[in-house]
């Protein structure tokens, strides 16, 4: 049995080192290890030894079942380990590789425009404020000094949703309110949507303006000229002229039309501005007085300028934009000009 004893350890340990797989070890655990394995066969033939060989052969068959016990556990932890580290090399994550490169946003260039001109004002002491898009007849029109039978506020003209409440055509409704609660010196700009029914290649039944207002003593159209001279070269270029036209407006008297020096030829002639050197920009005047007396504004103590933009075409100025439509279709092509 001694013979029998050696013999089944020298196989154990030849096939346990021949092992690559824990399948394989599980497999030489049963055939020498299990209930019917070739060491617990060992054991139940002791019955048949010598009663005084029986304890020393048990004693060589319990090493001999501890010996394998444990060159199986070792090589287990080999296989075990080089099994993980195979399994980590397959599914190593290469962090060299480069990223995938993602688009980023930005901007849409109509916020960037209103954003560039706040900023602008906001360095020349302005403030920002905003209302309702939703307004009152009052605050659109009669706090403007826009008489009942002005044309702009025929049903064609603008959107009302009822007698008295309508979707404001312009950002001077700002103004009013503004005024109501603020006593001068006022300095603000009112950036914002606006909605009127006009649709074609310059005109948007929604669009956004940007007006602009100055309360204080003293107030006279000369500073009306600087403070835009001031914008149009810091928003087009340094060396972008303006010019005033006699025009009128309900709430401004005098009342200009203000155009600039063409940003494409420097007032040459072109395409753009026709020919003429000049492009409108704008409207603007002194702030009438009755507009100042509506909000309870003194206004043989304080007088004002006011002007206001579209921010469209402020945009499709210095961009060189030919159709408004193209800031509404969100075609990516467009957008990304302006990432």
């Amino acid at each position: 049995m001694q013979e029998k004893i050696k013999e089944i350890l020298t196989k154990a340990k030849q096939r346990i080192l021949d092992a690559d797989s824990m399948q394989l070890i599980n497999e030489i655990r049963v055939r020498f290890l299990g209930k019917n394995g070739e060491i617990t066969a060992l054991l139940k033939s002791l019955k048949d030894a010598p009663a005084d060989q029986r304890p020393k052969l048990g004693k060589l068959i319990n090493d001999l079942r501890g010996e394998v016990e444990t060159i199986l556990i070792e090589h287990e932890k080999n296989i075990a380990e080089r099994e993980k580290q195979k399994k980590l090399k397959e599914e190593r994550i290469d962090i060299t590789l480069s990223k995938n490169n993602r688009k980023i946003g930005a901007l849409h260039p109509l916020n960037k425009v209103i954003r560039d001109i706040c900023y602008i004002f906001i360095g020349l002491g302005f403030e920002v404020k905003d209302g309702p898009e939703v307004e009152l007849d009052y605050y659109n029109f009669e706090g403007l000094n826009i008489p009942a039978d002005h044309p702009a506020r025929d049903e064609q003209d603008t959107f009302y949703i009822n007698d008295n409440i309508l979707l404001r055509t312009q950002t001077s409704a700002v103004q009013v309110r503004t005024m109501e609660e603020q006593k001068p010196p006022i300095r603000i700009v009112c950036p914002g949507k606006v909605y009127r029914p006009d649709d074609d290649a310059s005109h948007s039944p929604m669009f956004h303006q940007i007006e602009g207002l100055v309360v204080d003593e003293n107030i006279t159209l000369c500073d009306l000229q600087g403070l835009l001279d001031a914008f149009a070269q810091e928003f087009f270029s340094s060396v972008t002229k303006t010019r005033l036209r006699p025009s009128f407006f309900p709430f401004t008297e005098p009342s200009v039309e203000v155009d600039l020096s063409c940003v494409m030829c420097g007032g040459k002639g072109c395409s753009l501005c026709k020919g003429t050197g000049w492009i409108e920009l704008l409207g603007a005047g002194v702030v009438n007085p009755r507009v100042l007396e509506y909000s309870g504004i003194d206004s043989k103590k304080y007088s004002g300028l006011a002007f206001g933009l579209g921010v469209e075409r402020a945009a499709m100025i210095k961009y060189g934009i030919p159709d408004i439509r193209l800031f509404f279709e969100n075609d990516i092509r467009f957008l990304k000009q302006y990432r």
